[in-house]
């Protein structure tokens, strides 16, 4: 059996933030088995992602911060796409993130698509609305993301808070984060479907 290994891709301009708080509850009831990478986006930014899939091949990085991102999701068996709600949406670092799997996908020899399949993406926010469906758009990314590379899709685990902290008083998605990765995730099917 594969050891499992998480990798947690923190989208927030600020550290502690309330998404933050919540994935590191939902680790905490990982097994102690289980290898865990957590990766700040703010302090290792992407430049500007450049698509070249009509011009020429994108060339695997070799230092940097795009060569620790790509390698640390080549290794992960799961990656929890931590971003607060962000006008609806995942945040502009964890959307220039996913976009950079746009040039993986066409960097030669890296097989990224094939890579990621069978893996799991999973999903954790903090929003100030009371109504979660206003998060639909970033489960929608997630999910469909998911399904295109093949991988599983265990669902976005949503938490309320707008003041930093505000998260630890949100009862249920802190109850909901003791099991969240406990389960096993289907495979991502489009269009996006809740587990």
């Amino acid at each position: 059996m594969t050891t499992r290994r998480f990798l947690f891709l923190l989208g927030s301009s600020r550290p502690d933030g309330n998404t933050e708080l919540l994935a590191r509850k939902a680790a905490e009831q990982l097994p102690s088995g289980v290898e865990q990478e957590w990766i700040s986006l703010a302090e290792h930014p992407l430049p500007d992602f450049e698509d070249l899939r009509h011009d020429s091949d994108h060339v695997r990085p070799r230092e940097g911060n795009a060569a620790l991102l790509l390698d640390a999701t080549l290794a992960a068996t799961d990656i929890v796409i931590a971003s607060p709600l962000y006008w609806y949406s995942v945040s502009g670092l964890t959307k220039r993130y996913l976009d950079y799997w746009s040039g993986w996908l066409r960097t030669p020899g890296l097989d990224f698509k094939a890579t990621r399949a069978g893996r799991t993406l999973w999903g954790v926010t903090a929003l100030a609305h009371e109504e979660q469906v206003v998060a639909d758009p970033l489960v929608g990314t997630l999910s469909n993301s998911a399904a295109y590379l093949g991988m599983r899709f265990g669902g976005v685990l949503l938490g309320n808070g707008s003041k930093p902290g505000d998260v630890l008083r949100d009862e249920e998605a802190l109850s909901r984060a003791k099991t969240f990765f406990a389960r096993r995730a289907p495979l991502a099917r489009f269009p996006y479907e809740t587990p």
